[in-house]
């Protein structure tokens, strides 16, 4: 099907799977399976150990229908660890289960067990932000096919998987006088307010070529931040009369309507489609050598503020996210442990969205003692520190553009901590920033940076960026590489394992 095209099924009997595949939140034994039909259809998943599907294993999933945006997720258990798994997913008419569509395939790794296999993931977050959508003249979004040519385990994407808050036009201005062409459609003319407008900002992203294409060949692990909702939002915020973009003004009924469109377009183990419980933080065993934390520092957080309160119980994880977190560190076995942050912690991220300077990270810009959020995280760094926890490092996305942070105590106003590594990536296709200013309260030190010196750079400038984690079955040692769109390594840095601090 050509870039940007819905792959068009004729609308005879047979259902369409055109939107592709995807797995996510594989373990050793399972691993979800993603499709979207174009019509009511009841989704059948075949695996097998081989391409050619003899000896397949057949699993009934779901019928999927409007209730569900015709999207439906099935999981697949008992499957052999460490083993390459090939599944096609066939779309069976309801009433008549001998007419199946077109099959879509796609493959996956499940988690091995024994140490010597190694694990190999990228990360990033960013797409479609700013207006930057699927351009066809770039070929659209193409560091998913320099990503896919590493052929990692999986794929940890950190959160602003859309911009409902960032409609698409067909062209924009670039500053050499040219022409940034969109693909468009009309979910993404204005910003999303209604559950099928969410649902059409994540069905955007899916008709790039290069993205259904890594979907199938690489399964992932979602994190969310604010760009599914709004930019910056938090919970019970109303938003200001003066933004006349919106007609629902309560964040808490776009968040909702948001949240069900993620559940239902990502194979995520935490979430149910259609379903009020659920939680996008969770933690992921990807075998003897790595741990996978996902947060979720969006549900839980406080009001936006100038951060300078000294008490501050809430902060950016919510006191029971923060209990689950030091539980499942204290409790993980893992050589390595990856917190997956869908914001940095020593970067400062202002909101100037309500008009005083706010802000909407962790850090407040003070160098001193911690405050407000900063005392959060402070009271995380000491319980790894005191309980001896090893091998923590921090991946995060969100700034638009790539660093590699080093936190010292003896750089740093609070010193109760071990040092660790911040490494950001991003964008994966929005408009790229800046660095963001340090702030020194736990003693950051930027060790690499590349960023532009000017604001919201096209993807077509450049200056679109994913990281690998390498971690060797051998030594152990975990290898960090900050990657630019086209695989380029800009940076590496190698970590040695069973230290608390590095």
């Amino acid at each position: 099907t050509a870039l940007g095209t819905a792959p068009a099924f004729a609308r005879s009997g047979r259902p369409g799977a055109g939107w592709g595949v995807q797995a996510g939140d594989v373990t050793s034994h399972s691993g979800l399976v993603w499709v979207r039909s174009d019509r009511p259809a009841r989704m059948i998943v075949e695996t097998s150990a081989t391409e050619s599907f003899r000896h397949a294993h057949r699993r009934h999933g779901p019928l999927l229908g409007r209730d569900t945006d015709f999207t439906g997720t099935t999981r697949l258990r008992g499957l052999p660890p460490g083993e390459q798994i090939h599944y096609r997913v066939l779309l069976a008419d309801p009433d008549d289960p001998r007419r199946t569509g077109e099959p879509v395939t796609g493959t996956f790794r499940t988690v091995p067990v024994r140490r010597r296999d190694g694990v190999r993931f990228v990360w990033s977050g960013d797409l479609a932000g700013q207006g930057w959508g699927i351009n066809p003249d770039l070929g659209g979004y193409r560091i998913y096919d320099a990503m896919g040519a590493l052929d990692p385990d999986f794929f940890l994407c950190s959160g602003d998987n859309i911009y409902a808050d960032g409609p698409i036009a067909e062209t924009a201005a670039l500053p050499d006088g040219g022409t940034w062409r969109n693909i468009t459609t009309e979910e993404k003319s204005k910003v999303a307010e209604t559950l099928a407008e969410f649902r059409g900002n994540f069905r955007y992203n899916l008709l790039d070529e290069n993205l259904r294409r890594f979907n199938a060949q690489v399964p992932s692990i979602v994190q969310w931040d604010d760009h599914e909702v709004r930019n910056n939002w938090y919970p019970g915020q109303v938003i200001a009369d003066t933004d006349d973009r919106y007609t629902e003004k309560r964040v808490d009924v776009l968040a909702a309507r948001a949240r069900r469109a993620f559940a239902e377009y990502f194979p995520v183990s935490s979430l149910r489609p259609g379903a009020r419980e659920g939680r996008v933080h969770r933690v992921l065993h990807q075998g003897p050598l790595l741990d996978v934390f996902v947060l979720d520092m969006r549900t839980y957080r406080n009001a936006n503020s100038p951060g300078e309160q000294a008490v501050d119980p809430q902060g950016i994880l919510g006191r029971e996210q923060l209990e689950w977190l030091k539980r499942e560190l204290a409790r993980s076995r893992a050589v390595w442990k990856v917190i997956a942050a869908d914001m940095p912690i020593g970067l400062v991220v202002p909101d100037t969205t309500e008009g005083a300077p706010h802000i909407e990270a962790i850090a407040q810009g003070d160098p001193g003692a911690p405050l407000g959020r900063e005392l959060q995280i402070a009271e995380l760094l000491r319980f790894v520190k005191h309980r001896r926890i090893t091998g923590t490092v921090w991946l995060t996305a969100d700034v638009h553009h790539t660093s590699a942070q080093h936190y010292q105590p003896s750089r740093a106003a609070f010193g109760d901590f071990e040092p660790f590594w911040e490494f950001v990536s991003g964008p994966l296709n929005a408009g790229a920033f800046p660095a963001s200013e340090l702030d020194g309260t736990f003693g950051p030190e930027r060790v690499f940076v590349k960023a532009p010196t000017a604001s919201n750079v096209s993807p077509a400038g450049g200056y679109q960026f994913f990281g690998e984690v390498d971690i060797d079955g051998g030594s152990a040692e975990m290898t960090v590489r900050l990657r630019e769109q086209d695989g380029t390594v800009l940076f590496t840095k190698v970590l040695r394992p069973g230290r608390v601090g590095q």
